[in-house]
């Protein structure tokens, strides 16, 4: 008789496909709302691209300091409720064994058994502790060297993002042809990423594909209307 060893394989990344995806769908959109919104009023692709790589700079920069202060955020959240929970189960114990055996009982576990569970995680304040974060108040630890690489993440994927409509401009020679090659670029660009984005979580690829498109075209557009009309 055979035996198959079932493997479940569940998508790990999903904190870093936040963070590009972040970057990536800023860094489409804003430069090219910027070299789009220049397009129509400057006749220099130089200075269209000196333009753009400074927003890409600031922009990318920008988003990695928001994407660390957000991670390091969560960590000292994290940590604070952590030591609040060490002082319940010292000061409140019979109220934190009362909330596991709640928990316990919304799993459909019989109170006797509950009971017992509260009773053998009471003698391990550690494993104590840890029960409470993860089913009482749904917090997995996080890391702080977690906060440097969603930093990178996001900014360099806001640098990839951003070179895509600027790129246009580099082998043409007026701005309104790079638009075109621009808004061409965005939109292959877009799908791509939305394709790729799908297919990796596990999401129906091609609808991945059409919803990030389309999401990112009204967003574009909208931010090319803005900026021209306040050009």
């Amino acid at each position: 008789m055979s035996h198959h060893e079932h493997k479940e394989e569940h998508f790990q990344g999903s904190q870093a496909v936040r963070d590009i995806v972040i970057g990536m769908a800023d860094g489409l959109t804003v430069p090219f709302a910027l070299t789009a919104g220049l397009s129509g009023a400057l006749d220099s692709n130089t200075i269209i691209i000196t333009a753009g790589l400074a927003e890409i700079v600031a922009g990318s920069i920008a988003m990695g300091l928001g994407g660390y202060l957000a991670g390091t955020t969560e960590y000292e959240h994290y940590h604070a409720e952590r030591k609040r929970e060490y002082w319940e189960v010292d000061h409140l114990p019979e109220k934190e064994k009362e909330e596991i055996r709640e928990i316990m009982e919304e799993y459909g576990i019989s109170s006797k058994l509950s009971h017992q569970v509260a009773e053998d995680l009471a003698k391990d304040k550690d494993k104590w502790v840890d029960f409470m974060m993860r089913f009482e108040l749904e917090l997995d630890e996080p890391h702080l060297h977690q906060a440097k690489r969603s930093a990178g993440n996001i900014a360099g994927a806001y640098i990839v993002g951003g070179l895509v409509p600027l790129a246009a401009y580099f082998f043409t020679d007026t701005p309104a042809e790079g638009l075109k090659y621009s808004v061409v670029f965005t939109i292959l660009a877009l799908f791509a990423f939305g394709y790729g984005k799908s297919k990796l979580t596990g999401q129906p690829a091609f609808k991945g594909a059409l919803k990030t498109t389309l999401v990112g075209v009204i967003a574009s557009a909208s931010a090319y209307g803005i900026a021209s009309w306040i050009g």
